[in-house]
């Protein structure tokens, strides 16, 4: 089982001291929001009754969503319906008193609900809006629904995953919405440091297919001299040789990474051919790119001999980069990964702990922390509007009665 103990859980992140409103929902608003959190931002998430869906997303366990208990962890839920004017007065409300607001709805939504960035701006002149959208604010095509992988083909960047011999394949997460998340978060972290200097919060627009289109950096200046379009080239890394997948004598697979002159002559002499690094065909990192089906046909006839194991330990032992694929079963048995804390084991209110990923990066003075499991839908609704608002009980009642808000759900089969 994992730590219980996460690393820096007594060390108040660099964050402390700042409120965060995030009304985004499914991946890319509430990972935005979850690394805020992570590093000590008090994050108030808002959802509707019926929750986010990304409750209804990845595997659950005994009725409640182990995504949402990883997305949601170290954050106050509260829902509110902003589709109702009180809602939008509440909202406005609880902007008033944060330094930012984390929101992923179509572009336009918040200025229909009256809760634009002008708008709340101007009550808080301080405030930092992320706006996550999968076109951005503006542009032709700003209008368009769009999810994370609509973003993902958009950017070019789907098109290069896979093998060139069959259509464009997918990692099975929601890649780009965690690629804009982490962009927003970035955003806003410097936006509140220009705010320092200024006394001024500013909209930090994070569109899903730039932040995908950025990772698409090389190729980006190589079509506009050359006219080169860059396709899919399976497990190799294009321009990067050797970087591919071989197999093993065993029927598994080793990645090798030996494209510098240093390592590729440590990968030859663990072969027994140090001569290949003397061939003309692989003599440079050029050379080996353009004659790269010899150079990887070579590799493989030689892993082809020997064991996933034995290759790990001889390749360790030539200071060579290369690992087997792992699964998540084996990261779990990884004793580099026990030994780093990089799965924290989170106090969960229903399960008593439940494994996620730690906080990264790893501050060594201000690091952030997981303090405890995403709760359930409207779990700190009434603390909220009560602490931060200074709403009575008696409103907070009305509220609910109403339907504007909603306290703690059960998640969906629950028993």
């Amino acid at each position: 089982m994992p730590d219980a103990t996460p690393y820096g859980q007594t060390a108040a992140g660099p964050l402390t001291g700042y409120r965060v409103l995030e009304m985004g929902s499914t991946v890319a608003g509430p990972f935005c929001g979850r690394l805020l959190a992570d590093f000590g931002a008090d994050v108030i998430k808002v959802e509707p009754a019926e929750g986010d869906a990304v409750r209804t997303m990845g595997k659950s366990f005994h009725g409640k969503s182990l995504y949402a208990a990883s997305i949601f962890r170290n954050k106050s839920l509260i829902t509110l319906d902003l589709r109702k004017p009180e809602g939008q007065r509440i909202a406005a409300d609880l902007a008033a008193k944060s330094d930012v607001l984390v929101e992923n709805f179509r572009p336009g939504s918040l200025e229909r609900w009256g809760l634009g960035y002008e708008l709340l701006s101007a009550r808080n002149p301080g405030l930092v809006m992320v706006r996550i959208s999968g076109f951005g604010q503006d542009g032709p095509y700003s209008q368009r629904a769009g999810y994370g992988v609509i973003g993902e083909a958009l950017s070019g960047l789907r098109h290069l995953t896979g093998d060139p011999d069959r259509p464009p394949a997918r990692v099975a997460v929601s890649m780009t919405d965690y690629i804009t998340g982490l962009y927003g978060a970035f955003g806003a972290a410097l936006a509140l440091l220009a705010r320092n200097r200024t006394g001024r919060g500013q909209v930090v627009d994070a569109a899903l297919y730039e932040c995908a289109f950025s990772f698409m950096e090389p190729w980006i200046p190589a079509y506009e001299k050359t006219g080169h379009v860059a396709g899919r080239c399976g497990s190799r890394l294009p321009e990067s040789t050797p970087n591919n997948l071989y197999p093993t004598s065993d029927a598994q697979f080793i990645h090798i990474t030996a494209m510098g002159e240093a390592v590729f002559r440590r990968l030859t002499g663990a072969m027994g051919q140090p001569e290949l690094a003397n061939d003309p065909r692989f003599a440079t990192a050029r050379a080996r790119s353009e004659h790269h089906e010899a150079i990887d046909d070579l590799i493989a006839h030689w892993t082809s001999t020997k064991s996933l194991t034995e290759l790990e330990r001889v390749l360790e032992e030539a200071a060579v980069p290369a690992t087997r694929i792992y699964t998540i079963a084996d990261i779990f048995g990884d004793p580099h990964y026990r030994a780093r804390g990089a799965i924290v084991a989170a106090p969960d209110d229903d399960f008593g702990t439940v494994a996620m990923a730690n906080v990264f990066p790893r501050l060594s003075a201000t690091p952030g922390a997981v303090r405890h499991a995403g709760h359930a839908t409207g779990q700190e609704t009434r603390r909220v509007l009560a602490d931060v608002l200074g709403l009575s009980d008696e409103r907070i009642d009305a509220l609910a009665r109403a339907g504007v808000i909603a306290e703690r759900v059960a998640p969906a089969g629950a028993g």
